[in-house]
């Protein structure tokens, strides 16, 4: 093996990789193409003379010398970051809103995503609605947003359409005759607003059985038994199943969920924080996929 240095680029490129799970994923993390992450992976690959990564149609693997190297890489590039931050001590900070609706279980990976995309960074998070987070990036108190859609914008992105559905417990049973028992969010929550606007045209008689201040509520509310809710897959408790079908409730369309966003090249440390913002986004998008 030859003493040039290995390119650091390319390794960040192979890790991305292997924390996305996907060349596309990996490129948006990145800010560039997937033909580019392709090309660093060959180069890195043809200078440790070992394929690192097994590619199949429906997803992307790490071959058994590319699990032994991922370690390896990991800790090259947090040298790296380490001697960076030796003589740039100054950290820049980057405040994110994200509704509570898009949050979810994934928070922690999402948060290490936007670190490794720039180590650097003081991150913060505020969780709430998608109105209340908007009106704060309004006011300039929030770099960046991650919301649903709301009517009357069309300054954002639309950076995934998340599928929803009726859920409740396992052994959940609807009382014929009785309004059907909804847990939700408060109002403004858009979700509760869509919700309740689909049962009425639907003609379906409904009540408010429990408020929750979070998903995280509602969801607890769901296990309880105490009625049904309108969530997403990914945010519904263990044993909650879609009863939408069974019970001839509305199908839920999938919902936009939209990035507005200050963190553009040009900008004082906006090439950074647009970095973290990109791996941030990325993470997503593979967690609802």
């Amino acid at each position: 093996m030859s003493d040039r240095p290995l390119d650091l680029d390319a390794v960040q490129a192979f890790v991305r990789i292997a924390d996305y799970g996907s060349f596309t994923r990996a490129a948006e993390a990145g800010r560039t193409t997937q033909s580019a992450i392709s090309l660093k992976l060959k180069r890195l690959e043809e200078r440790l003379g070992c394929r690192l990564v097994e590619r199949t149609p429906r997803h992307v693997e790490l071959s058994a010398r590319g699990l032994v190297f991922l370690e390896q890489a990991r800790a090259l590039l947090a040298a790296h970051d380490r001697a960076c931050a030796a003589v740039t001590p100054q950290r820049r900070r980057l405040t994110i809103g994200i509704s509570d609706h898009v949050a979810g279980p994934e928070l922690p990976l999402l948060i290490a995503r936007m670190n490794a995309g720039d180590p650097q960074l003081s991150i913060g998070i505020r969780i709430g609605s998608s109105g209340e987070l908007l009106r704060a990036f309004d006011r300039r108190e929030i770099d960046t947003v991650i919301v649903r859609f709301q009517d009357g914008r069309d300054d954002g992105e639309i950076i995934a359409r998340e599928r929803f559905g009726w859920f409740a417990a396992g052994r959940w049973q609807h009382r014929p005759g009785e309004p059907l028992p909804i847990a939700t969010m408060p109002e403004p929550c858009g979700v509760r607003v869509l919700a309740g606007a689909l049962l009425d045209q639907a003609g379906i008689a409904w009540t408010e059985v429990f408020t929750g201040g979070g998903v995280t509520a509602v969801a607890a509310a769901v296990t309880a038994g105490l009625g049904i809710a309108a969530l997403s897959p990914r945010m519904v408790p263990m044993g909650a199943v879609d009863v939408g079908k069974r019970l001839g409730l509305p199908r839920l369309p999938r919902l936009p969920v939209v990035l507005y966003s200050r963190q553009q090249e040009g900008q004082s440390g906006g090439s950074q924080s647009g970095r973290a913002v990109a791996a941030l986004v990325a993470a997503y998008r593979s967690a609802i996929r």
